[in-house]
């Protein structure tokens, strides 16, 4: 039994498990991949004080204010190597949750992305109960845009935010997609299974 009486959600190829400060490295690493911020920075690096004093804390938290949901390290199931992470970061009420995701360039390209997050929706639904899974990126961002269509979620809207340090691609908006609970539940059977 996992955490909070809940099994953490886990797939054939990852392992995932609540962060803890022994974390700090690895996200830290992961956070200065150009890469990997790309569509979240413009490629700048999140500094390390700011990870292991405001995020990695405020995460730590969240997991005792609404027990099933927050971000788990995810693992490679057969070397134990961290991959990176995935959310399903709590709405204030804790009755919604926006899916995220955030992997070594290593991992990409190998379906991980959107095995990983088939099996939060999953458990978002069938084990936590919430009401509706949402996610957001960058209109440009079109990985991440077919993981969240991989997943079940449904485009919603293109919506367009100000910046005071706009990054390229930010004129053509944010895109946002969902998937809610009554939907989830009119999917056939044999397209929610592993």
């Amino acid at each position: 039994m996992g955490v909070d009486g809940l099994d953490l959600p886990s797939t054939e190829r990852l392992r995932l498990r609540r962060l803890t400060v022994a974390d700090v490295d690895a996200l830290v690493e992961l956070d200065s991949d150009p890469e990997v911020m790309r569509f979240l920075t413009g490629g700048v690096a999140t500094p390390p004080a700011m990870v292991r004093d405001e995020q990695l804390p405020r995460l730590l938290a969240q997991y005792e204010r609404h027990p099933g949901l927050g971000r788990w390290a995810a693992l490679d199931r057969g070397t134990g190597d961290f991959l990176g992470w995935f959310a399903l970061d709590p709405s204030a009420d804790g009755t919604e949750a926006e899916l995220g995701y955030r992997l070594r360039r290593s991992a990409w390209g190998r379906g991980l992305a959107t095995e990983g997050s088939r099996a939060l929706v999953r458990y978002a639904f069938e084990t936590v109960g919430v009401r509706r899974v949402w996610a957001e990126t960058m209109a440009v961002n079109e990985r991440s845009r077919r993981v969240m269509v991989k997943a079940g979620l449904r485009y919603v809207r293109t919506f367009h935010l100000q910046f005071d340090d706009p990054i390229p691609g930010t004129e053509h908006g944010e895109v946002e997609y969902e998937l809610r609970a009554d939907a989830y539940q009119e999917r056939p059977a044999a397209r929610r299974a592993r």
